[in-house]
């Protein structure tokens, strides 16, 4: 069995990327994909500390994986959200870099 650390470092490793895509792209749609891979990220920090744990104290085996479907629902609803919002944008200003966009300018 994969020790837990390894499962940490990947997790660590891959909400560094989605950080820095976050902070580093200027595309709308490129910042929402690095928002999913921060939130993917923690879903393998939750399934793998779910797994590792099995039933220390009230932490039950499913826990983990309980909490990761909540996030991909809650996720899937924000990027439908968030890319009918680019959309929008797009087809008001015609691009969807987030440095040109000035909507609560006046």
């Amino acid at each position: 069995m994969v020790d837990l650390v390894w499962f940490q470092l990947l997790s660590a490793a891959l909400f560094v990327i989605g950080l820095y895509g976050v902070l580093a792209r200027r595309s709308a749609v490129l910042i929402l994909m690095s928002i999913e891979l921060m939130l993917n990220a923690v879903n393998i920090n939750l399934i793998a500390a779910a797994a590792h744990m099995e039933g220390f104290g009230s932490f039950s085996r499913f826990d983990g994986q309980l909490i990761a479907i909540f996030i991909i629902t809650v996720a899937a609803a924000e990027v439908g959200l968030a890319l009918a919002i680019v959309l929008r944008m797009y087809r008001n200003r015609s691009t969807v870099n987030v440095d040109e966009i000035d909507l609560m300018k006046w």
